[in-house]
């Protein structure tokens, strides 16, 4: 069973709209498929049923699933499923989605349509071959109609629903996009302030207890003391262990996006960022990648597929980069807390709109110079009426995202953790194995040499430079590094911000010269843009290739570190 990119018809204008024609169709298994079930939305039959006028034109056995019949009655409309499966031709199939009614029913209604003989092209009256283009697209409008008048009942009009008195001001030019950012800056300030207990609940635990012990538990079986122990307690655990701590910050995070999506709203932001878009030469739907971009940037590049226009595409691809990832939330919540306490939610929120700007400003510049002659496209958009999210999906789909992320961020960081802890357990000037101070290791020596190039942005010191080593092949891995290089697997002290943020602290004034915040903040704007990780590059190079993806990696490198310069002089004349 395949699910395709939704389509309005079977005349592709985009590269994921040409996948849903090839397969339908059958050109791309060279065979049709066994049965086709078509998502119709019942208050927009007559978009849905233009692309059921091109399958019945085709031998293929269809079955019509109806959905949101409750918001079609709601808006005054009423669809007679019998007359609409009589005049169309098709088996039609109510469903509720959301609550899942009518699923068996679905069900079986396919296991009894693959029963059934393939039907016979239709219109049956006429060959479709001597029809002309225009003959033929005038044979489907009229049948479009007819089976709109037979099978819809006019109801009393009704009253303007929620959705329309609350768009009136959702969607109003100036007011729609303050509160846009109102409704994100309440998200990241719950996300920083609800998980903030369960997050130094786990870190305690973690760089408490759990050290504990394992160290005893190695004590015990001879393995206590050496390199085993220093692998298991200061590496595996002190970088595995500080990333966990961050799964309540995620989770709340993905509930409220999930809140935002699934009631509807989140669908607006591609309204209210429509004249944004146009700036930069993009048409207003180039939001809904760049949104996906703001959970993981990989499939975000994939989402640029919705595009019509090959430039619109690689535009979109070379800004992926710059939308903020959740892996990217996790060192801003943990370097917002540390330096920033209750205004953390408020830091964290800023570095959103840092990144919409380096998108925009980003964008203007190769609207300028390599990408031109941009198409402009108007915004065509369905938006869904408001409606109150199920807890059920909420939490589902919240679980199947931080597990999605945990399973991801757990691989890679267990293997960076195993290569960090090798290289700072190798030594660089004699001493044994496993038994050298990290700034004195193989990877302490190459992060020192790194360091000085940070020193205009107001942290060269050499911790946070491994640590943006690391985050080159994953942002998560920015926190585990820290936390080895910084050996933080110790008890934690519960009136300080903890060892690692101490530690933090302390490194961050010094290497600033006292303008502590501006050069915490030049490090969080040079880790949003100097590089996307690994498994992000393998995506451009997938959909722009090698030489494009070069040059986004060189460009996203030169504006990190210019506005992470600028922010520290500025930040360090003001403070």
């Amino acid at each position: 069973m395949l699910d395709l990119p939704g389509a309005y018809s079977l005349d592709p204008s985009s590269p994921d709209e040409a996948l849903t024609r090839d397969l339908v169709v059958g050109r791309a298994t060279h065979e049709l498929p066994d049965v086709v079930v078509l998502i119709a939305d019942a208050p927009n039959l007559t978009r849905s049923l233009y692309l059921l006028a091109q399958l019945r034109e085709l031998p293929l056995r269809i079955i019509v699933a109806l959905s949101m019949v409750d918001l079609a009655t709601s808006a005054g409309i009423g669809v007679d499923v019998d007359a609409l499966a009589e005049v169309a031709g098709a088996t039609v199939v109510p469903i509720d989605a959301r609550r899942r009614h009518g699923v068996q029913d679905l069900i079986t209604a396919i296991v009894k349509e693959l029963d059934a003989p393939i039907p016979s092209p239709r219109p049956e009256s006429g060959a479709l071959g001597e029809m002309s283009a225009l003959e033929l697209l005038d044979e489907r409008f009229a049948w479009v109609s007819r089976v709109v008048d037979a099978a819809t009942v006019p109801r009393a009009q009704p009253r303007p629903t929620f959705s329309d008195r609350f768009d009136r001001v959702a969607l109003a030019p100036v007011v729609g996009p303050l509160l846009f950012l109102a409704v994100m800056w309440g998200v990241f300030q719950l996300t920083t302030t609800v998980a903030a207990p369960m997050q130094d609940a786990l870190d305690r635990m973690a760089a408490g207890p759990l050290s504990d012990y394992a160290s005893n538990l190695l004590g015990l079986i001879g393995l206590g003391g050496g390199v085993i122990e220093g692998f298991i307690v200061d590496g595996l655990i002190a970088g595995v262990g500080m990333l966990l701590t961050f799964a309540p910050v995620m989770a709340m995070m993905f509930l409220c996006l999930a809140a935002l999506e699934n009631s509807g709203y989140l669908a607006r932001g591609a309204v209210v960022t429509d004249r944004i878009m146009r700036l930069i030469g993009l048409p207003g739907r180039a939001f809904l990648p760049l949104v996906v971009g703001f959970g993981c940037n990989v499939p975000a590049i994939s989402a640029a597929r919705v595009l019509p226009d090959a430039r619109q595409r690689l535009l979109v691809s070379l800004l992926v980069p710059y939308t903020s990832c959740s892996a990217r939330l996790a060192v801003y919540v943990l370097v917002a807390t540390t330096f920033f306490g209750s205004a953390a939610g408020t830091v964290v929120f800023l570095m959103y709109l840092v990144s919409i700007l380096f998108v925009i400003g980003i964008g203007l510049l190769l609207k300028a110079t390599a990408i031109r002659a941009l198409p402009d496209d108007p915004l065509f958009i369905d938006l869904p009426r408001y409606q109150a999210p199920l807890p059920k999906m909420l939490f589902g789909l919240t679980w199947v995202r931080l597990r999605g992320f945990l399973r991801t961020a757990g691989g890679i960081i267990v293997v960076t953790v195993i290569a960090v802890w090798f290289l700072t357990a190798m030594p660089v000037r004699g001493g044994d194995f496993g038994e050298v101070e990290p700034r004195d290791s193989v990877y302490g020596e190459l992060s020192a040499g790194l360091a000085p190039v940070f020193a205009p942005a107001g942290f060269d010191d050499w911790h946070t430079s491994a640590a943006l080593i690391t985050g080159f092949v994953a942002k998560e891995a920015v926190i585990s590094t820290w936390a080895q290089t910084y050996s933080t697997a110790q008890p934690t002290d519960e009136s300080e911000p903890g060892i690692l943020g101490k530690r933090l602290q302390d490194d961050f004034e010094r290497t600033s010269g006292g303008h502590t915040s501006a050069a915490v903040l030049a490090f969080m704007v040079l880790l949003l843009a100097y590089t996307p990780c690994v498994a992000t590059l393998a995506a451009q190079k997938r959909e722009i290739g090698l030489r494009w993806t070069i040059g986004s990696v060189g460009l996203n490198l030169v504006a990190a570190w210019t506005v992470a310069v600028v922010v520290f002089q500025i930040g360090s004349l003001v403070t």
